[in-house]
């Protein structure tokens, strides 16, 4: 008997441990809401593909006229909180790779999440930093990292290639050394994704990102051969439907492979949105919070 309420009592201990192991699996960080009523996606038109891909009412003149003081040029004041700018600053960051040029904002250390921004073709770090431009939305995404305890790299990226991207890959090594057991999540816009394409590439990287936004970006038709496909890296995709610069229906047949192999992916399209309305509208909070919880 004795023996018997020994067994039951370690059973009961490890039963408990491991429901707290669960808990705490199951405690993803979700970001506290920040001008959710402002930036949340319009009207869902339609849904395909078992809810995965959303099709979102974008309409440039509630969108862009209605939302920005001056057309494409400055969003309305309620859009923005500077406060935010005493948490941001510029550096040039070491890489095995070589230096980088980073804005950064939120914590260099102890990070809760980090996310790192790739700007297009003729950008540099000033474009995922700048507050007023794009309806406000990078804004938004400071603020977001800021009130959550984490920290947000807009690079200078300074070329689109093999080499650009090892500074990049080099950047997300040290986001993770620096906040260790903490998301890094790499988003790229337009020709940023030629650096995505190439980072998924790197086994070494791939291991230190928790997710990856890609919003307009160029179709990998070679993902499937890649270490984030067989790792089965999260992947979150914004794209207009009227983009004439790379279409959305080859984005879409990017996804659908994911979906299949059981990959976590979702798409959000953005009807009649062109090919820079991701940057604009992507629901930051909403896209973070979908890949933290995978």
């Amino acid at each position: 008997m004795p023996q018997s309420t020994v067994h039951c009592l370690c059973r009961l201990v490890l039963a408990a441990i491991f429901a707290g192991f669960a808990a705490g699996d199951a405690a993803a960080l979700t970001l506290k809401p920040w001008k959710d009523e402002l930036f949340g996606y319009p009207a869902v038109v339609e849904t395909t593909d078992n809810g995965a891909l959303r099709v979102v009412d974008y309409q440039e003149m509630r969108d862009i006229n209605g939302r920005d003081q001056v057309p494409e040029r400055r969003v309305r004041s309620a859009y923005v909180s500077t406060a935010v700018k005493k948490a941001q600053q510029n550096l040039t960051v070491d890489t095995p790779a070589g230096p980088i040029d980073v804005a950064m904002t939120g914590k260099g250390e102890g990070a809760s999440f980090t996310v790192i921004f790739i700007h297009g073709r003729g950008g540099d770090r000033r474009l995922g930093n700048n507050d007023w431009n794009f309806g406000g939305n990078f804004n938004r995404l400071k603020n977001l990292t800021v009130q959550n305890g984490g920290v947000y790299y807009a690079p200078s990226v300074p070329s689109f290639d093999d080499a650009g991207a090892a500074r990049i890959s080099g950047l997300i090594l040290r986001a993770k050394a620096l906040s260790p057991d903490r998301p890094v999540i790499l988003a790229c816009a337009s020709m940023g994704s030629f650096i995505c394409a190439r980072v998924v590439r790197d086994a070494t990287a791939v291991r230190s990102l928790s997710g990856m936004v890609l919003m307009g970006g160029a179709a990998d038709g070679d993902y499937a051969k890649t270490p984030a496909f067989k790792a089965k890296l999260p992947v979150f995709f914004t794209h207009g439907d009227s983009d004439g610069v790379y279409a959305a229906n080859d984005q879409i047949a990017v996804f659908r492979k994911l979906l299949k192999a059981g990959i976590p992916t979702r798409f959000v399209l953005l009807q009649t949105g062109g090919h820079g309305t991701p940057v604009r509208m992507t629901d930051w909070r909403e896209t973070l919070n979908w890949l933290f919880a995978q």
